[in-house]
């Protein structure tokens, strides 16, 4: 089981997105017919609670790491405004099913279990790589394009 406090222990973006990283294919289905499920989950006031809590927590920074702001700026159902928000995503570390839903399972509001990704972070954990992701470029040392030193 992997854990949110496992993930920020991880140095780089590269790493924490690898460690999120999963097989999943367009087209597959989640929910199915039971999508509703999932839409009633996302709108629910608990949800909204936890989001706010998570979205504070991390920074509103993508993979909690920092530097790495996801840009914009949201109100929060309580009126706030949380300048470097934009488009969040708070996504489970551990996917959850609808029976995770439908028996109430910890795992679906649990901290632990919940981090701040982008939209186009949460569609390469998914669907993609790392080479779909836009990342900041490498900084650059002397000779290190110069093969034999």
């Amino acid at each position: 089981m992997k854990t949110y406090s496992e993930l920020v222990k991880l140095p780089t973006f590269e790493e924490r997105f690898e460690y999120l990283r999963t097989a999943s294919r367009i087209g597959e289905s989640t929910f199915g017919s039971d999508r509703y499920l999932n839409q009633m989950l996302y709108t629910s006031k608990l949800w909204d609670e936890v989001k706010t809590e998570i979205i504070i927590r991390d920074n509103a920074c993508d993979l909690a790491m920092p530097g790495y702001d996801i840009r914009g700026k949201v109100i929060l159902k309580d009126g706030r405004e949380f300048k470097k928000a934009g488009m969040i995503i708070v996504h489970h570390i551990n996917p959850i099913t609808k029976q995770d839903i439908l028996n109430r399972d910890p795992k679906v509001f649990d901290p632990e279990n919940l981090i701040c990704v982008s939209f186009k972070t949460h569609n390469a954990i998914h669907y993609g790589d790392l080479n779909s992701l836009t990342l900041p470029p490498k900084e650059r040392t002397p000779n290190d394009t110069c093969p034999w030193r």
